[in-house]
C-alpha cells in the first residue's frame, strides 16, 4: 500500500528516542522527510543522522513557547514545505495524588500541556488542505493509569482540545488525530515497571492483562502513526487511536 508518503514534510518533537523515534524512522522509510526534535542538541542530531539524509535534528524544548515557529521554519528552510506535525514528549514525573509537587505539575503542564497546543496553533496556522496535526498521548485519556497522577490529569484535556480542533479546522481539509499507547516497550515503560521494585514480575503482570499477551514494541508503534499522518488516512480527523494490544476493553 502506498501511504503517499513521498516527498511529505513533518516535525516530529521528541524524537531522539522511543515513540517519537520510532515514527521518525517509519515516516522516512517510507519516502516522508523529517525534522527531529529534542532538547538535546547532540542527541537530536544523532538521531536525524541514524534516519538518513531526509532527516535534520533541531534542539527544541516543547515548553519553549518560542519552539513552534523555530521548528516550521527548520521544515520550510530545509525541506521546502510542511505537510504536518505529530507532537510527543516525554511523560510527565510519576506518582500518586498526595505525592506530586506544584512544581511537577507546573513543569509538566508547560511541556505536556501547554507546549502542545502551542504547537499545534502554530501548525495549524501555516498548513493547508491536507495537512495533518497528531498528538501523542496516552491510554490514560480514557482510564487513569495508576501511579501516574500528573498524566491522568493532562492527557485527557489535551485530547479534548485536540478534538475540538479538528471540528476548528475540518473545513480547511486539515486532521487532527490522537494515538494513544498503552505498554510499548521503551525506556519509559520500563523505567515504569521498574518503580515497582520488580521490573520482571510487573511485566508479566501487565503482559496478562493485554489480550495478546505481549507489549507493543516502537516499530509497530512507529507504524500506525505513519498511516495516520499519511495521505492514505485522509478521511480519519477527530479520532483517538488506541495503540494497545487490545487493552482497553471499551468500545
Amino acid at each position: 500500500m502506498d501511504l503517499g508518503l513521498k516527498d511529505r514534510v513533518y516535525v516530529v518533537t521528541g524524537a531522539t528516542r522511543g515513540l517519537g523515534y520510532a515514527s521518525a524512522r517509519e515516516l522516512t522509510a517510507d519516502g516522508a522527510k523529517v525534522v527531529v526534535t529534542g532538547r538535546d542538541a547532540a542527541r537530536a542530531a544523532e538521531a536525524a543522522a541514524s534516519l538518513g539524509p531526509n532527516a535534520v535534528g533541531v534542539a527544541a524544548d516543547n515548553a519553549d513557547p518560542a519552539a513552534a515557529a523555530t521548528l516550521i521554519a527548520a521544515a520550510k528552510e530545509r525541506f521546502g514545505r510542511f505537510d504536518g506535525i505529530l507532537i510527543s514528549v516525554g511523560g510527565p514525573a510519576p506518582g500518586a495524588a498526595a505525592d506530586n509537587t506544584d512544581e511537577q505539575w507546573a513543569a509538566a503542564f508547560e511541556s505536556v500541556f501547554l507546549g502542545a497546543v502551542r504547537l499545534a496553533r502554530a501548525a495549524a496556522g501555516e498548513l493547508g488542505e491536507g495537512g495533518v496535526i497528531g498528538f501523542v498521548l496516552s491510554g490514560s485519556v480514557h482510564e487513569p493509569i495508576p501511579g501516574l497522577t500528573i498524566s491522568n490529569g493532562l492527557r485527557p484535556g489535551l485530547a479534548g482540545f485536540a478534538k475540538s480542533l479538528s471540528v476548528d479546522l475540518g473545513p480547511r481539509g486539515i486532521r487532527v488525530v490522537g494515538l494513544l499507547p498503552a505498554r510499548i516497550d521503551t525506556d519509559r515503560v520500563r523505567e515504569l515497571d521498574a518503580l515497582s521494585g520488580d521490573a520482571e514480575a510487573a511485566r508479566t503482570a501487565n503482559e496478562s492483562r493485554i489480550p495478546l499477551r505481549r507489549y507493543g514494541t516502537p516499530e509497530e508503534f512507529g507504524r500506525t502513526a505513519a498511516f495516520v499522518l499519511s495521505p492514505a488516512a485522509s478521511y480519519l480527523t477527530g479520532l483517538m487511536l488506541p495503540v494497545d494490544g487490545g487493552s482497553r476493553h471499551g468500545f
